[in-house]
């Protein structure tokens, strides 16, 4: 019975964030940006036709950086403008706990940014028009980019309780999650190779959303790398929750 009333309160919390997402251009800018810019590095800058392979593994390859500035921005807001106009001492005053609230954004930002993944469906039908893909390992890349999505977001989620500001929890969470993806990029790896350790490089590696997501994008998803993205989320979401009970 507790956790029923529970799950409803998360509920109501997830439809109305939800429900701002698309009473404002916010999710349609937001949605068609992602497309255009996902097409346009796919087709333009990476020359899908050109590789003559029918597969969508240039496709997946920009997404990490696609989503270091379009979901900062779509996540800048949920807390930093409760904050602004002055409704989160509102909320704080219902009754319904701070993880429930919490969760509502959270999820609600998730699924947000899933039907914009699901938008991007006319790439499957251009690769398996032009071939006989590997449906396996799209699909496994669809759930690897959408759990690092939910990755990614619950940054945004936590930058967006330390200030009032959309502008600074904005850069807040670019940087931090600049860090998640630059940690497992080659040319990183490179600068540290040769003068540290060999175990201190595989940490700083495993610490990338890139290293997790290319595992994934290879058609296996691997428990590790399904914790790996978890602990991510919970622990941005306990972060998150920390920083607003303190203050």
């Amino acid at each position: 019975m507790k956790l029923s009333k529970s799950l409803f309160k998360v509920w109501a919390v997830f439809k109305r964030e939800l429900t701002d997402y698309f009473s404002s251009p916010v999710a349609y800018v937001f949605i068609i940006i992602f497309l255009m810019l996902s097409g346009f590095f796919t087709f333009y800058v990476s020359h899908l036709f050109e590789v003559g392979q029918a597969e969508l593994t240039l496709f997946f390859e920009w997404h990490p950086w696609i989503f270091l500035l379009l979901i900062p921005a779509a996540t800048m807001r949920l807390w930093s403008e409760e904050k602004k106009i002055g409704t989160i001492e509102l909320i704080m005053t219902f009754p319904i706990t701070l993880t429930e609230i919490i969760l509502g954004k959270f999820f609600a930002a998730w699924i947000f940014i899933g039907i914009a993944l699901i938008m991007t469906f006319p790439m499957i039908l251009t690769v398996c028009y032009l071939g006989d893909p590997d449906t396996g390992a799209i699909f496994c890349s669809y759930i690897g980019s959408f759990l690092m999505a939910g990755a990614f977001i619950s940054i945004g989620l936590m930058t967006s309780s330390l200030t009032k500001s959309q502008v600074i929890s904005f850069i807040l969470s670019v940087v931090l999650s600049l860090f998640f993806v630059l940690a497992g990029y080659s040319p990183v790896c490179e600068v540290f190779t040769g003068w540290t350790p060999v175990w201190f490089i595989d940490i700083i590696t495993n610490l990338s959303f890139l290293t997790h997501f290319a595992s994934i994008k290879r058609g296996v998803i691997d428990f590790r790398d399904l914790v790996y993205f978890f602990s991510i989320i919970c622990f941005m979401l306990f972060c998150n929750g920390t920083i607003l009970h303190n203050k």
